[in-house]
């Protein structure tokens, strides 16, 4: 079945359709800075008009980057605290779904 409103895919090969909120938590937790660097979130679709992505960064913590072309907003904030991420994550990608 595919996702309803949006994917996470991450480096490693994970695909997860309609992550929640832990489940992103748990995604963005695997990520290391060998072979599994980043998690993109985006619509499960051709073309898609915006993504979110979780990048984990060399000198430690995470660069997350929201883009949405319709709204015209790009986002980039460096982070140390997965829980932050994932709700944060959860309520922006929310008001895309809606």
């Amino acid at each position: 079945m595919a996702a309803r409103y949006y994917c996470a895919d991450s480096e490693n090969g994970d695909h997860v359709d309609d992550p929640s909120e832990d489940t992103l938590f748990m995604l963005i937790g695997d990520l290391n800075d060998s072979d599994n660097t980043f998690v993109v979130i985006q619509p499960d679709q051709d073309d898609p008009v915006w993504f979110a992505s979780v990048a984990v960064l060399d000198e430690g913590g995470y660069e997350v980057e929201r883009r949405d072309t319709t709204r015209r907003e790009h986002d980039v904030t460096l982070e140390t605290n997965t829980d932050r991420i994932a709700g944060d994550l959860t309520k922006w990608l929310t008001a895309r779904a809606s």
